[in-house]
Parts: structure tokens; sequence; C-alpha cells
């Protein structure tokens, strides 16, 4: 049985910044508190740093130069050792729109990596983007393969996927969308995103099962004061929205006024990174796409239509600090937290609490990640660390 206690620290549960103690023991968080017993427990000291739930990512398409579609196993166990070295301790697999033929293989290597993961990030389960998306509001999806809504198909991914799809984006005014909403509810959690749909249509996809909105703001109607649109109906209900706050997708200030519409748990700070996540500037591919990178932003080469983005977790936490100016006990739960309610992993991860994974991030004070640990083992330590020294 092995113990471990993380000691001398501020240490982020329940929303709250607590000067307290964390035991583990044999991978899970055995106690919370004061004074724990340390009798033949490793200790570590953190030095006045924060102790955080690990981040959970639950839209991205890749990074460290692995591109989900075309990654294989190899590919996979490089990427999670790349999330964690961004904080992430959880992410959910994004497959973008492609054939059946494409998406079965990328389907059938992820599920081998759950199988048998490698140190650093756990895979989750699949986010599939597509292919039930709207024409006008493709962004990267190749239009040749995008199809009207289709509860056989995505039951066909499931059935392969061994009931891993945890996740997926449609858009509701595609032919056939509303009545495979309600055939899937309960199948997986379901977000509408690529969307064109107006008010009335967008309401009624809630209504019927829709939890969540799909990187918003991002290709999607957008709010009018007399055709309210996907915009106005996800401000209004009580769905969770992602947000890609890397300053370039959205500008700080609609940062700031999405979390003032939906309150602070009510958004997900996602990347919907690609392939060229911490690499330099270049030529790169998001599934089918060939992809530009220049300072750091990505878009479909030769167009001015936005690939993904190349946006860390660990970029993000800053960010959004950035942007708000609130505190680490607010912002953390849009990256902890939150995502973990979306999914349903809240059970098991997205706080320190008991009985939960030992899945935490050690951030300096300035949110730099200085550790990263995955069920009580450490799966990063950055260069110039002072945890436990």
């Amino acid at each position: 049985m092995r113990r471990t206690l993380f000691t001398g620290g501020r240490v982020y549960t329940g929303g709250q910044l607590l000067d307290t103690e964390v035991l583990v023991r044999d991978g899970r968080i055995a106690a919370v508190g004061d004074q724990l017993d340390r009798a033949g427990a490793d200790v570590v000291d953190l030095h006045g740093n924060l102790l955080s739930p690990g981040f959970i990512d639950v839209h991205t398409h890749g990074g460290a130069g692995v591109d989900i579609n075309a990654a294989s196993y190899e590919d996979l166990s490089k990427l999670s050792a790349f999330f964690a070295s961004q904080g992430v301790t959880g992410f959910l697999a994004s497959i973008l729109t492609d054939t059946v033929e494409a998406t079965e293989r990328a389907i059938d290597t992820v599920c081998r990596f759950m199988e048998e993961p490698t140190p650093g990030a756990k895979c989750l389960g699949i986010h599939l983007e597509g292919p039930f998306l709207c024409l006008k509001y493709k962004g990267a999806m190749p239009p040749e393969l995008l199809r009207e809504g289709d509860a056989a198909l995505f039951r066909r991914y499931q059935t392969r996927a061994g009931g891993r799809v945890r996740y997926m984006t449609v858009a509701p005014e595609v032919q056939g969308v509303p009545e495979m909403i309600s055939q899937l509810r309960g199948s997986c959690v379901l977000a509408m995103g690529h969307s064109d749909a107006d008010y009335e249509t967008a309401i009624d996809a809630i209504d019927r099962g829709v939890a969540a909105c799909t990187h918003t703001f991002n290709v999607m109607s957008l709010f009018h004061q007399h055709r309210p649109a996907v915009m106005g109906a996800v401000l209004e209900r009580p769905v969770y929205c992602e947000a890609i706050c890397d300053g370039r997708h959205l500008h700080p200030g609609t940062v700031r006024m999405l979390l003032a519409c939906k309150g602070w748990d009510k958004v997900v700070a996602i990347t919907d990174s690609m392939q060229a996540a911490g690499l330099p500037d270049g030529e790169y591919m998001l599934g089918i796409n060939p992809v530009t990178v220049t300072d750091g932003d990505a878009k479909i080469t030769g167009t001015d239509i936005r690939a993904g983005s190349t946006l860390t977790l660990a970029q993000a936490v800053k960010k959004i600090a950035r942007f708000t100016g609130a505190p680490p006990e607010k912002v953390l739960g849009l990256l902890t937290q939150n995502p973990a309610k979306l999914i349903g992993e809240d059970h098991r991860r997205g706080d320190i609490a008991v009985g939960k994974d030992a899945d935490f991030v050690v951030l300096s004070e300035e949110l730099d990640v200085l550790q990263t640990w995955s069920a009580g083992e450490n799966v990063y330590t950055a260069a110039n660390d002072c945890v436990n020294s």
C-alpha cells in the first residue's frame, strides 16, 4: 500500500483554496485536512505552491506533432506525455469529421490506448466532432463528408468503441439531427456547434437533450436582437459552453461577457488544439486538411479559415486569469470541475476530495505548471521545479 502526503502548500478543493494537506493511498485521495498521519508516507513538500486537480480537456485534436485522426498507438503515448507537461491529467480524443473507414481506424487506435495506457494524461474517451454538421459553418470540416443525422451510424461508431464515445458535436438544423438527438439521449453527451440553427431550433435541441455548445461564438449563428440564434439559446439555457481562451478565437472582453452571462460554473475551457500545439510555426495537418501556422495562428493553408488552435491548457489558465483578473479559485474550475461535470467524470476527478483519483497539477504562484500527478504517480516535473526539493 503506497501512501503519499502533499503538504506545505495551498490546495484547491471544493471551489476554495485552503492551507491544508492531502493524503493519497494507492492512487486515490484518502484524506484532506490538517496534520494528517504521515507515518510510512512519502512526503511531497509543495513549498507554498498550489495543488490543483489535474486539468481536463474535452476538446482536442492533438499536439506535439500528433494528429488524432491519423495517430498511431505510439503517437497517442507521445501526446499523453505532452499533455501531462501542460497540467492535463485527462482528455477526450476529438476525431474530426472523416470517412467512415478513417473514423473507425482512429476509434480503434484510441480504444487500444485506453486499454493499454502509458504514463501521462489519461484518455477518458472519444469526442466525435461531426459528421452531422452544417455546410455554412463547416469551418475546417471537409464539406464532402458532412451528412444528415443518422443514429445508426453513431451506434456503429459507439459499438466499435465499446461505449467509449463520450461526447459528440451536432448541428440541430441539419436534416434528421433533431430526431437523432432524441434517439441518442443518454448514449453520450451531445453538444451543438458548426451550426446555423435559428433560436427555435436550438431551443428544441436543448429540450431534446443537447447539454453543451461547442467552441462557443465560433463557427455558429450569432446573436441578433431579432434573431437570437444558437448564441441566444445557449446563453439563455443552463447548458455548458466551451470556450477557446487564446485571445484569437475569443476577445478577452468576449470571455468576460460569456462568464458574466453563464456564470463560472457553466463555462468549460478547451483548447481545440491541433498537432502544432507545443511546436513552432510551419506546415501541419488537421485531419485531411493542410494547415499553415503563422505566429501561432493555425489556418487551413491558403485560406483565412482557422483550423483549431495551438493553445494548451497550461497557457489557457494563465490567459483566463489575465483576461478576467480573477483569482485561481475562480479560474481553476473552468479547467477541472466544469469539464468533469460536463462529461460525467465528476465522481472520479475534477476536485480534490476523498475517494477521487489522485490526479493533480502543482502550479506556481504565477500559474506555471511545476508537476503533474496521475493516480498518485508523478508523470511530469518541470526542469525548474522546486517542489519536494
